[in-house]
């Protein structure tokens, strides 16, 4: 066995080798409510949007920025903060992070117009996407085994309960309180988690890390910005518009100079080409993709359904959504614990498939039915998107050795913000279309003539019943049923997309992720394709790669684990 083997496989021994563990509790607990709040920041505010409208008088596209500009600094440097994580310290990374997301969200609660809040919302997704990218690194540095598959059940518990529980939430929050409250309740929370990570957790880095690699950091953070930035406002703006094809056209060049560097690079690269050429990697990246663009656009669309179609209120939607929650929750858990005797690839292929049936079951509701009707529906995604978190946060720092975890994390979550991006907005776009073509082909839709579509535009947009509430009364009648019926018409026919997206996902998962493509140090708790115990149930094996307490630990540091 090499001499950079034996290393990676002491490094992947961490505390559960024999060094203390008193603090990986601690640990996990930290940064699942770091990830809780991040995500939960994502959904809570559309809620609040129209008491931030009234508060500001704001326009749609002020309102709009306060979404945009959350979700553009989330996903503008996931990979960067990953890839500085193993070289300054997990830890010190994660704490600044958390930093910089308190502050922003103490200026988002106090701002006085709609400009400053997007403006803080943007510091703010900068600071989560720290928390988010490091996260799963430092649960695997503590944790491995069978300890690590529940530690990740728990963790992809977390990241489904956050964005299921944000209506509910924001519901609470904004009609108890104020929608102040939705950022300012992130500070006192947040300051006691940091309180806990800087006395308990512990740190971790690469020992013979590499200088920063700034001009990686920026090209890649540049045109990830552009990319995003472009997916958000092509419906607004246009999708031919210019502005909106140069900032593809400057994405797909940044990108293109960014993988010149890094060849040029090699090992002192922040990104390691050399990871798309393993199977797996590649087949985890696109899964997360395709999960994230179907199941987070399938989410908000059905809570646009439950809120606009059947006129529930944001606390009340939230309440009806508890099914898919509670579900979600348990799958979670019982996924953790599959994730070192079942083999992967099933765990991810089972999940995208019952998401897949999930979302064609949405087709159950109709113009008139109760919110009874989803809960099939909801089943199925709850089930699906509980099962797949855990595994994909474990193999999202298995394909690498523990060194590189932080890198392969923001990676992970790079791919998991980008599929959400292209998801709302494209989805989104095939909603707003499907449903103001079907009103406007509809008998009362033919009657209003040339302002149909903008009525069937505000139909799409949720506004549905504002705009009936305008119509002439004799018409009102008339207009709703059809308002009703292509909005409900519409979400079906997207949702079938949303499920042919996630059934490719679900092959993807079947057929390219292998545990032999995982890290020495994973593999070794890990289930190869068959079933079988690979590391952990080998006496032989378990003795060739046993270390001493002594070596678990470098410089007063302990070094990340593997996954799995």
């Amino acid at each position: 066995m090499s001499e950079r083997t034996t290393r990676s496989l002491q490094q992947a021994a961490g505390p559960g080798a024999g060094a203390e563990s008193g603090g990986r509790g601690w640990t996990l607990a930290v940064v699942c409510v770091a990830t809780f709040m991040l995500l939960l920041d994502l959904t809570v505010v559309n809620v609040a949007l129209p008491d931030i409208r009234q508060a500001f008088d704001a326009s749609f596209t002020s309102l709009q920025w306060v979404l945009d500009a959350y979700a553009l600094g989330l996903a503008a440097v996931l990979l960067t903060a990953g890839s500085l994580a193993d070289r300054l310290g997990r830890k010190r990374v994660f704490n600044f992070g958390f930093v910089v997301f308190l502050l922003a969200s103490l200026a988002c609660g106090l701002a006085n117009d709609a400009v400053v809040l997007s403006v803080a919302r943007g510091v703010q997704g900068l600071g989560g996407a720290v928390l988010f990218a490091i996260g799963p690194a430092l649960i695997g540095q503590e944790y491995r085994g069978k300890d690590r598959g529940a530690a990740f059940g728990v963790f992809g518990g977390v990241v489904g309960l956050s964005i299921a529980f944000g209506p509910l939430i924001g519901g609470a929050l904004t009609d108890g309180l104020s929608w102040r409250w939705i950022f300012l309740v992130n500070v006192p929370v947040g300051l006691i988690a940091l309180a806990v990570s800087l006395l308990r957790m512990r740190e971790s880095r690469e020992e013979s890390a590499p200088a920063v690699d700034w001009w990686g950091l920026v090209l890649f953070s540049g045109a990830l910005t552009l990319l995003v930035l472009g997916l958000l406002r092509g419906e607004a703006d246009g999708w031919g518009s210019a502005p909106i094809v140069a900032m593809f056209v400057g994405s797909a060049l940044l990108l293109a100079v960014f993988g010149v560097v890094e060849r040029r690079l090699g090992a002192r690269a922040m990104l390691q080409l050399s990871l798309f050429r393993n199977v797996t990697f590649n087949g985890v990246s696109a899964v997360t993709l395709l999960c994230a663009a179907a199941t987070m656009s399938a989410i908000f669309l059905l809570v646009s359904y439950v809120q606009n179609v059947l006129a529930f209120s944001p606390w009340e939607t939230g309440l009806r959504f508890l099914p898919l929650t509670l579900t979600l929750f348990v799958a979670a858990a019982v996924a953790g614990s599959l994730t070192t005797r079942v083999p992967q690839r099933l765990l991810v292929g089972a999940s995208l498939t019952l998401i897949a049936i999930g979302l064609v079951l949405v087709s159950l509701i109709g113009p008139d039915t109760s919110w009874t009707a989803l809960l099939p529906s909801m089943l199925g995604i709850g089930l699906g998107m509980g099962l797949f978190n855990p595994p994909r946060a474990s193999l999202s720092i298995a394909v690498v050795e523990p060194s590189k975890a932080g890198m392969a994390s923001g990676i992970s979550e790079t791919f998991q913000q980008v599929g959400v991006a292209i998801g709302i907005a494209g989805f989104g776009a095939a909603f707003q279309s499907r449903v103001t073509d079907l009103f406007t082909e509809s008998g009362v839709g033919r009657q209003l003539g040339p302002t149909a579509h903008e009525f069937g535009e505000a139909v799409a947009a949720g506004g549905g019943a504002e705009a009936v509430s305008r119509a002439p009364r004799e018409l009102a009648p008339a207009l709703d049923e059809a308002a009703r019926t292509a909005f409900v018409d519409g979400l079906t026919d997207v949702m079938l997309i949303c499920a042919a997206v996630a059934a490719v996902g679900a092959v993807v998962g079947f057929a390219f992720i292998r545990t032999r493509d995982l890290h020495e140090s994973a593999r070794m708790d890990a289930p190869d394709d068959g079933g079988r115990l690979t590391g952990a149930g080998s006496a032989k094996e378990t003795e060739s790669t046993e270390v001493p307490a002594e070596h678990t630990r470098s410089h007063g540091q302990v070094p990340t684990g593997g996954a799995l």
